[in-house]
């Protein structure tokens, strides 16, 4: 069975453990902390994949680190995946469970790419405009790029909307070529 699978498969056992037990919000906010923490630090995503590395060794780590600091039903779970054998996938399940969070919880995040900072005010148009046309609350990412001339680029899932000048001068140009 593929990584992706089995880490969809734990995330989807957490996310069906924590909304049980009424604790989702504290759980999805301890898995968005340790996939911070592992993307942060290659060393210790290193240690957790390693499969020379014993098992009570990982375990006593990822005890140190986050034991206490997380909810209980976080704990255990990440002590059943060491004993499981599937350390190495952690990460993976971390960043699998934040994704089936935002899909029970209708959040979908998009990327506004624009030539300067947008302001707040075209910020929250854009995010309003964005999330009836999609039917979820919309988390939205400005990046800049002053290669795009003027205008923006928005991706949302695996939808792009390209109204950029730099975009539309591309179109003009394919035109001319084929014409």
């Amino acid at each position: 069975m593929s990584e992706f699978k089995v880490a969809s498969r734990y995330a989807k056992s957490l996310l069906d453990l924590a909304q049980e037990e009424g604790k989702l919000e504290a759980v999805k906010r301890d898995m968005e902390q340790f996939a911070a923490v592992l993307k942060a630090n290659p060393e210790l995503r290193a240690v957790l994949e390693n499969p020379i590395m014993k098992q009570d060794k990982k375990s006593s780590i990822l005890d140190a680190l986050f034991g206490g600091k997380t909810d209980p039903s976080v704990s255990a779970f990440f002590g059943i995946m060491v004993r499981k054998g599937r350390a190495g996938l952690l990460y993976a399940t971390a960043q699998e469970f934040i994704r089936a969070y935002n899909e029970v919880k209708g959040i979908v995040h998009a990327t506004v790419t624009s030539a300067a900072t947008l302001s707040a005010e075209n910020l929250d148009t854009l995010r309003n405009v964005l999330s009836k046309e999609v039917n979820a609350e919309v988390v939205l990412r400005n990046n800049v790029d002053p290669s795009l001339i003027g205008g923006f680029v928005v991706n949302v899932g695996d939808r792009q909307i390209d109204a950029s000048i730099a975009g539309k001068l591309k179109k003009l140009e394919r035109h001319f070529e084929i014409v």
